[in-house]
């Protein structure tokens, strides 16, 4: 097995602090402040409720960040089972003992703080699924057996968070997992087979949603079936969207949002309120923002030497890609209402807390894509 072999000035904090990508800090503060700015604006004009509590978290969770990208890559290897294990027994105190909250069984509340274990778990996962499969042939992998136990162990969580219920969390990990799994060659008949499986046990499924979930998928199918009801949310989004037109109606001046004809504007639908205050083109030039720091931690997948690592950006940055897609798909009506936040713009704590130690955990695997491919030895 090959050894680590750093210099000892590269290997300082000095040195790894200075082969950080700037580039990709520079778009995530730059979508924090965009963020800020619009929380301010859907407070009309205020820093309170949300702005200043959103930039204060990022400030701390910005810190988080640097913290968890200089900590030694194979520290992340020697602790992705006992994180998963973790994050999964947070999970079970949450259905025995969770705090509710609109509804739904989601959080622990520890007073000045509600943790909401499914965000670690998305973590918690890929470090699991990355360690696994970092240690497997490709023999392995492709053999029934290879594939069971990260199955398992990605189901686990799954079932956890849809007895929340979390729909959306839920489906956010297992395409995660889905696309770690394609990622390391697990056979495209077997994703195949477990496709016509899912398909054949939707009648099934429909039976166990609760029915708030049933409704937004009907209300998804046909927005005007309820119009002042389940389907108010996606109609004024809509309307927001249209009445922004190309470049918007101005800093505080949506109507829609200010007017409060625009619901969870601050949470779920804040595209939407950016949107009609900066029109389609501040609304791609966000996508923009998004798209380039999806790019650039590709680009650090396909530099890193390390399996491990290269898994853990992988399926870091496929989660990320999953909020900003879902989030925006949902408001623009293209997928059902499931209550995913736009990653740095939305107000929550836990989001941004987990989102900004993926992005440290990336530049961590990043600022040394020459590291030898086994960790085993060390």
């Amino acid at each position: 097995m090959s050894e680590l072999n750093f210099s000892s000035t590269n290997n300082s904090l000095y040195g790894k602090f200075f082969r950080l990508s700037f580039t990709y800090i520079i778009l995530i503060v730059l979508l924090a402040l965009i963020g800020t700015m619009t929380l301010y604006s859907a407070a009309n004009g205020s820093w309170e409720p949300w702005a200043g509590k959103h930039l204060l978290r990022f400030g701390i969770s910005l810190l988080l960040m640097f913290g968890l990208a200089l900590i030694d890559v194979r520290h992340y290897y020697k602790f992705a089972y006992v994180f998963y294990f973790i994050s999964l027994l947070l999970l079970i105190v949450v259905e025995v003992s969770g705090h509710i909250g609109m509804g739904a069984q989601r959080w622990i509340n520890f007073g000045f703080f509600k943790l909401q274990p499914s965000e670690l778990m998305k973590i918690g996962l890929v470090l699991f699924i990355a360690r696994y499969f970092s240690a497997m042939t490709m023999q392995g992998i492709h053999a029934i057996r290879g594939i069971i136990i990260p199955t398992v162990f990605a189901l686990l969580p799954v079932v956890l968070i849809i007895l929340e219920p979390d729909l959306g969390t839920a489906m956010m990990l297992l395409f995660t997992a889905a696309l770690m799994f394609f990622a390391v060659g697990v056979q495209w008949w077997k994703f195949a087979l477990v496709g016509i499986l899912g398909l054949a046990a939707l009648p099934v499924a429909w039976n166990f949603l609760h029915e708030y979930q049933q409704n937004r998928v009907l209300t998804f199918l046909d927005p005007e079936r309820d119009p002042l009801g389940t389907g108010y949310h996606i109609i004024q989004s809509k309307i927001a969207f249209g009445s922004g037109g190309l470049f918007g109606k101005g800093f505080l001046h949506g109507t829609q949002t200010h007017l409060n004809f625009l619901p969870e504007k601050h949470t779920d639908f804040i595209f939407t309120m950016f949107s009609e205050e900066f029109g389609m083109v501040g609304g791609l030039i966000l996508l923009f923002v998004n798209l380039l720091i999806l790019a650039l931690g590709y680009l650090f997948a396909f530099r890193c030497r390390n399996y491990f690592a290269r898994l853990v950006i992988i399926g870091l940055n496929t989660n990320y890609f999953l909020y900003i897609f879902i989030n925006i798909s949902m408001v623009m009506g293209l997928l059902p209402v499931v209550g995913v936040p736009l990653p740095l713009i939305s107000y929550g704590g836990t989001v941004m807390f987990s989102i900004m130690a993926s992005f440290g955990i990336i530049l961590c695997m990043s600022i040394n894509p020459n590291t030898p491919n086994s960790f085993d030895d060390d």
